[in-house]
């Protein structure tokens, strides 16, 4: 399933990828945050949650969306990482890290469900490290941070 040799383009969200993106938004967090009532995710909420962030959009070698990420630029957060099953453990979210402004060398930080077990590994194998604890609708979370030794 993992394919080193997968090609993604990275590049700014248009005005026409929204729908695409908020469907991903949709798709993804409902599939992986089975813990919540999946009736609590609305498509609507992607163009509340990103208002004011700067996205990026993953296409694979056929111009197929495969995620997105969402950064909110003042803080250096990466406030969203969101990649289609069928496109997930193929290099997609490391791309669309890799291509964010500076990296690696801004301290990105972000929050992590806790649940989201998967995520968490992919963050610390990255090189995040765990700065904090939270609480949010959807669960607890761990707050990290781009260490030093980050890598990709």
């Amino acid at each position: 399933m993992t394919s080193q040799s997968q090609t993604w383009a990275i590049r700014p969200a248009r005005e026409q990828d929204m729908q695409t993106l908020a469907e991903i938004y949709l798709q993804v967090r409902r599939e992986t945050f089975r813990w919540v009532d999946p009736d609590r995710f609305t498509l609507e909420d992607f163009a509340t949650h990103t208002n004011g962030e700067r996205l990026f959009v993953c296409e694979d070698e056929h111009g197929t969306v495969a995620g997105f990420a969402a950064i909110w630029e003042p803080d250096d957060f990466i406030h969203m990482l969101y990649i289609l099953p069928a496109f997930q453990g193929r290099g997609a979210g490391k791309a669309l890290l890799a291509a964010l402004p500076d990296w690696p060398g801004r301290r990105y930080r972000l929050k992590c469900l806790v649940k989201n077990i998967r995520a968490m590994a992919f963050y610390r194998m990255l090189g995040f490290e765990i700065i904090g604890d939270g609480a949010s609708p959807e669960g607890d979370y761990k707050e990290m941070r781009l260490g030093d030794a980050a890598s990709l």
